[in-house]
């Protein structure tokens, strides 16, 4: 039996729906129906009542609409991107059962020295060590060193989640919506595809570490924007701020913009579309699922 924290959240409902459509055993725990799982004695004792044998935590706090919530929310935010990550270790360890983490590859920005992508090898570079990072990000990043030497546990690093449902959390979904945009280069990550590989991981008995999720490649902002307007689910006129800087003025949190490395996940033959390809097909599927974003 799976356990599933966080099953009602963005990322989560996407483990849910893959799980149920491979038909694998899984319950989705809840805080209101469950108990507080972030108690480590009601997590213990959930993962004994349900003979649990593996756990992902899909739980977290990214602010909404955005991170810049994160600035005002911080006690939230460092409680469920630190704290209860390493909570969560500690009952999995005690239990002996192996769990995965949904960590975040904003704990980057820019590119790795030598101009080259992020590997898991890299060191976090926009965290409170730097001092150089959202609330968030920092926060996400303190989460990982919490976890550093897990013998049981994956960290997966997901990166601006899309798809071709409209959603609040969908990065298509808020580039048709912000009535400016930021142009720069990003890794970023097709939800259902970064569900289905997390999973895949563990049936596959793939080595337990950290792992950059993400589609192969990276694309620009502005690249995003043309396909939407090729694609003629969005016709207004997408506006971008004139530097970084700018956007520095209106935002609460400074921004990661980075690309990662996936070539350790294909290494296991885990393997993701091409960026591109992935949010074509999105685009392509949007069109049927969804009544369109017009602004």
């Amino acid at each position: 039996m799976l356990l599933l924290l966080g099953g009602n959240g963005y990322v989560g409902q996407a483990f849910a729906r893959h799980l149920e459509s491979i038909d694998a055993p899984h319950r989705i725990i809840s805080r209101s129906a469950d108990g507080d799982y972030a108690d480590a004695k009601v997590l213990g004792d959930l993962i004994k009542m349900h003979q649990a044998t593996f756990l992902v935590n899909a739980s977290g706090y990214t602010g909404k609409p955005n991170v810049d919530a994160c600035e005002i929310h911080r006690e939230e935010c460092l409680f469920g991107n630190s704290i209860l990550p390493a909570r969560i270790r500690s009952v999995c360890e005690t239990a002996g059962i192996p769990w995965g983490h949904v960590s975040s590859g904003c704990i980057y920005t820019g590119m790795a020295p030598g101009n080259r992508p992020f590997t898991e090898q890299d060191p976090p570079n926009f965290s409170f060590r730097q001092d150089n990072c959202s609330f968030y990000s920092g926060t996400k990043a303190l989460g990982e060193e919490l976890l550093t030497g897990g013998k049981n546990n994956y960290v997966w690093r997901l990166r601006i989640p899309f798809n071709h449902v409209d959603s609040p959390r969908n990065y298509l979904s808020k580039l048709m919506r912000y009535e400016q945009l930021l142009e720069a280069e990003n890794s970023i990550t097709h939800l259902d595809e970064f569900a289905e590989a997390c999973i895949s991981m563990w049936q596959q008995n793939v080595p337990f570490g950290t792992y950059n999720v993400t589609n192969p490649g990276a694309i620009t902002t502005r690249r995003v924007t043309e396909l939407l307007s090729q694609s003629g689910i969005c016709t207004k006129d997408f506006r971008f701020f004139p530097s970084e800087s700018e956007f520095l003025r209106v935002a609460k949190a400074p921004r990661s913009n980075c690309v990662l490395s996936s070539s350790k996940l294909s290494t296991y033959g885990i393997q993701l579309r091409d960026v591109e390809t992935a949010i074509k097909d999105s685009l392509d599927r949007w069109i049927s699922t969804n009544s369109g974003i017009e602004k």
